[in-house]
């Protein structure tokens, strides 16, 4: 136990009984002063909560069956945990959205050690994924799905970064068109090319590859061009294989598939092929957290996959120094109310990731109103 020290002449106070409520009296020899201490447990209790939030328990299992639990850790569901800006410059950065439901992404970038930054939104547009990447200083190469919207933020933010399309990702789009038994022979090869991609380690295989595609889609372009009469008009007899081709079509001429094999970019070490690092490292773990705590409201959603994410950045501050840092729920309605210009949505919840509070959250500023 830390010594309690008196507040005017700073000697150490002594144990002097109890008041009539029971709660320690200390008195200082010095000077006389007699007083109560209160002791602050707001940090024990946080780590209370996010020991229980990273864990499989559920509520039944902590103090008092829940309730208990409930009622000191309830004040930590106004806190959010928000992205530190390091400036540290990274060679692969690997970005990534996990849907919370239908019209609520959180888009999130990490490294292959920790957690960079990551942002709430209703959808995957570029105006998000701009707002994903603009604290992150430009890495070599990032590592993408090939979400909508996020090739237009990359050419604004980061200019100079190569793409590295996740190869993974290719196939499966292929196999969605083609499913994994095709009975077409054209949708045999198309998918037997898109299987190929994962087996590819060198430029001579990217190479054979490449001129392979080329031939196929030269000898089946007079089949993918036949028309049939259907639902009262003429369309593409094959239209599921034409979308599968184009996909893989997109990414050559995009030159995005074979980036990790450039030699320029391999002089200092390999190159990932895929998001997997992202996938199973972080997406995973996040839809497990969600799992082992379902039931959860949306908001308590996006607030558990923040303090995921938070604590799983690379120096993130002990709990004292998060609750003297990050921004809770009224901090953000008063930036809402200051700089908003548009009512509310119907429902009166605040329009998240439209608006300039939501930018000045994720450090627009690096010096936010509700420090000063």
């Amino acid at each position: 136990m830390k010594a309690v020290l008196c507040p005017v002449c700073g000697r150490k106070l002594v144990k002097n009984g109890r008041t009539s409520s029971g709660r320690r009296r200390w008195r200082c020899l010095g000077c006389g002063l007699s007083q109560t201490v209160r002791y602050d447990t707001t940090a024990a209790r946080l780590e209370e909560f996010l020991s229980w939030l990273l864990s499989k328990d559920s509520q039944v299992d902590m103090p008092g069956r829940g309730r208990t639990f409930r009622r000191r850790t309830s004040g930590f569901w106004h806190v959010w945990p928000m992205p530190p800006v390091t400036g540290e410059l990274h060679r692969v950065v690997y970005v990534d959205g996990v849907y919370l439901a239908r019209d609520l992404v959180v888009l999130i970038a990490s490294t292959d050690e920790h957690i960079l930054s990551w942002y709430m939104a209703r959808s995957e547009t570029s105006r998000a994924w701009e707002a994903l990447l603009s604290p992150i200083p430009a890495p070599q190469v990032v590592v993408s799905d090939g979400g909508p919207g996020f090739q237009k933020a990359q050419r604004k933010v980061w200019p100079e970064t190569r793409i590295q399309r996740c190869v993974f990702h290719a196939f499966s789009q292929v196999r969605r068109h083609t499913t994994s038994r095709p009975r077409l022979q054209a949708g045999v090869e198309l998918h037997g090319l898109a299987k190929e991609l994962l087996r590819i380690d060198t430029l001579y295989q990217a190479e054979w590859w490449f001129e392979h595609y080329m031939q196929r889609c030269e000898f089946w372009a007079d089949f993918l061009e036949e028309r049939s009469w259907q639902d009262g008009r003429y369309g593409y007899a094959h239209e599921r294989l034409r979308k599968a081709r184009s996909s893989l079509s997109r990414l050559v001429s995009q030159g995005t598939l074979f980036t990790y094999l450039d030699p320029e970019l391999t002089r200092e070490g390999p190159l990932p092929a895929t998001n997997n690092r992202i996938e199973g490292g972080v997406n995973a773990q996040l839809r497990a957290l969600l799992r082992n705590h379902r039931g959860m409201s949306s908001m308590r959603r996006v607030k558990a996959v923040f303090w995921w994410c938070y604590l799983h950045t690379e120096e993130p501050h002990p709990a004292r120094g998060i609750l003297a840092s990050m921004p809770t729920d009224e901090d953000i309605e008063f930036l809402y109310r200051t700089y908003s210009v548009q009512p509310k949505r119907d429902d009166g919840g605040p329009e998240w990731g439209d608006r300039v509070v939501w930018e000045e959250l994720h450090h627009k500023d690096p010096y936010p109103l509700w420090l000063d």
